[in-house]
């Protein structure tokens, strides 16, 4: 199984990117697969996740109205649309399975050892 991101970059304040996932080595469409990062020195943060089938994306309050998630299981790729980004969303950003993870709060989570994860890709947002 690999999870491989791509899509990171310096980014100015206000500006937009895309991430993506490609997942290869799993049956895609049968799992949720989130979006998580980690900024430097601080914890792991759940940012979004996609729900297998049909099911809507849900985003962290501190993403909602500027981050898009969305999936396309014929490609099975995961993306991460961007826009209004803020330097606070300056972090390595994965793509990652959900039992790889737990959280004790959206901003306290830990890598378990288990399911599967990439091995993130850089967003830096300065002026």
């Amino acid at each position: 199984v690999e999870l491989v991101e791509s899509g990171g970059g310096l980014v100015q304040p206000g500006g937009s990117l895309r991430l993506s996932c490609a997942a290869s080595g799993l049956t895609f469409s049968a799992n949720d697969i989130y979006w998580v990062r980690q900024a430097a020195g601080k914890g792991l943060e759940w940012a979004s996740v996609v729900p297998q089938g049909s099911g809507r994306a849900a985003y962290a309050d501190s993403v909602k109205g500027r981050f898009t998630a969305f999936r396309d299981d014929a490609s099975n790729t995961l993306y991460l649309q961007m826009k209004e980004l803020q330097i606070d969303d300056t972090a390595l950003y994965y793509c990652a399975t959900a039992d790889s993870f737990r959280c004790s709060t959206i901003r306290d989570c830990s890598w378990t050892g288990f399911g599967y994860r990439g091995q993130g890709t850089q967003v830096t947002v300065s002026s």
